[in-house]
């Protein structure tokens, strides 16, 4: 977008990020935030303002901070657990009268006159006791992914949407999983930065400076992210389509019968035409759902795009010669059940320029690794798979433990921790 944008001169609301499930936001708009570049969700929320993150968010605030009254009010019966309106209504009042926090009533019952019977006074117990848990995780050191997976583990947030398999529940899923991804990468970048900061409070420290920017007021001029069904009817000039793998786009509940699969075709053919004059179609190598990382393969439908009309990026396996698809056999093979069907093996995405192309989202781990000091000099070229391209501008040795300092080209300075850092040398 910084790169069409400087050349193009078009503003920023002819820039459309199109995605198949809300949770695919998240990462989108911190990258979008790193780069101070003005965004708005279309016919949604941003990530952190979605109910059942805040629901989990508030359950961190607390295993921080017990005395947060605000998310203890609002957690204190979600997942339901039996503690009415009442009950509550009756905690914090006695909390207001004695001038304490509801978490001080809880831990010494006992010596207020809540007004409580036996039964609600068991029950708010048993929600301190579990609330007790996660404070000495966060006592004892443990790191913000440990803390985070147990809260949302032990206090049946996801697990309680599980059976009901509504598009929206659906989408709560993703969101709490994605909440989980966010974690893990946070981790994954202090521990690479050789930082120590790896608590739930730091993490909470990141995430208020994120949910604090979608309060600010921002330039009219703002790029749209938005999923591909709110898309229908709108044009852009530049579009990006993201996240077009198998079991994402399609779906992998569409994927078991046809008229499924020609829904799915169908919403990405909407996508596609939105775009004007420029549209760049990608997808991840691999992506962390269901608590573990999994390689990601491309969809289905790429291929039945006719490679005349795609703009390849450099390396992109669609642009070897013996890579051609016909797209009507490709289209009549798709459509066979998905158990008779080869596992397809291509490892790039897709970007265009005035037709459609495809270009990979990041380098496959295989081609990263990790590297000596002797290996290195400042001024050498590097690839680093969440950061991009940069180059090497100050080896550290001063310390046990080698740093370098990376510019990056689109993410800026960042100081990497050697022994934890993989990445893949570029030039010399």
């Amino acid at each position: 977008i910084s790169q069409l944008k400087m050349r193009n001169h078009d503003s920023y609301d002819e820039y459309a990020v199109l995605y198949r499930t809300n949770a695919q936001s998240r990462i989108l708009e911190e990258s979008l935030r790193k780069r101070n570049i003005p965004y708005r969700i279309y016919g949604g929320l941003s990530f952190y303002q979605r109910k059942e993150v805040k629901d989990a968010i508030a359950y961190f605030r607390l295993s921080i901070n017990p005395d947060d009254d605000e998310a203890l009010k609002r957690v204190i019966n979600y997942p339901a657990r039996g503690i009415g309106e009442t009950t509550v209504n009756r905690l914090m009042r006695c909390a207001m009268d004695n001038r304490v926090s509801a978490w001080a009533i809880l831990n010494n019952i006992d010596k207020y006159d809540t007004g409580l019977r036996q039964a609600a006074i068991n029950k708010l117990l048993s929600f301190r006791d579990m609330i007790a848990e996660f404070i000495e995780m966060n006592r004892r050191g443990d790191d913000a992914e440990s803390v985070a997976r147990a809260i949302i583990t032990r206090t049946q947030l996801l697990s309680s949407l599980i059976s009901d398999r509504t598009p929206e529940s659906i989408s709560k899923q993703e969101n709490l999983q994605e909440l989980l991804a966010g974690v893990k990468e946070f981790i994954a970048n202090k521990t690479e930065e050789g930082s120590e900061s790896l608590s739930l409070v730091d993490f909470l420290s990141e995430v208020s400076l994120a949910t604090d920017q979608d309060s600010d007021e921002v330039s009219e001029e703002r790029i749209t992210l938005m999923t591909v069904h709110a898309a229908k009817g709108l044009e852009f000039s530049n579009v990006f389509i993201v996240g077009v793998e198998e079991e994402l786009f399609p779906s992998a509940m569409s994927c078991d019968t046809l008229s499924a699969i020609e829904e799915e075709r169908r919403l990405l053919y909407v996508a596609i035409t939105r775009a004007k004059s420029h549209c760049m179609i990608s997808y991840a190598s691999s992506r962390f759902r269901n608590g573990q990382t999994k390689t990601c393969s491309p969809s289905r439908f790429l291929k039945d795009i006719d490679p005349r009309y795609l703009a390849l990026s450099a390396g992109n396996d669609f642009a070897r010669p013996d890579s051609f698809i016909n797209p009507i056999n490709n289209y009549r093979e798709s459509m066979r059940p998905r158990v008779e069907r080869a596992t397809r093996s291509t490892t790039s995405p897709f970007s265009a320029h005035g037709n459609v192309t495809p270009t990979p989202s990041s380098s496959s781990a295989g081609d990263e690794d990790l590297h000596s000091a002797s290996e290195l000099s400042e001024g050498m070229r590097i690839e680093h798979s969440r950061f991009g391209k940069g180059d090497i501008t100050e080896i550290d040795r001063s310390a046990a433990d080698v740093r370098i300092t990376v510019e990056f080209d689109t993410v800026g300075v960042k100081k990497l921790l050697l022994k934890f850092a993989r990445f893949k040398i570029i030039s010399q």
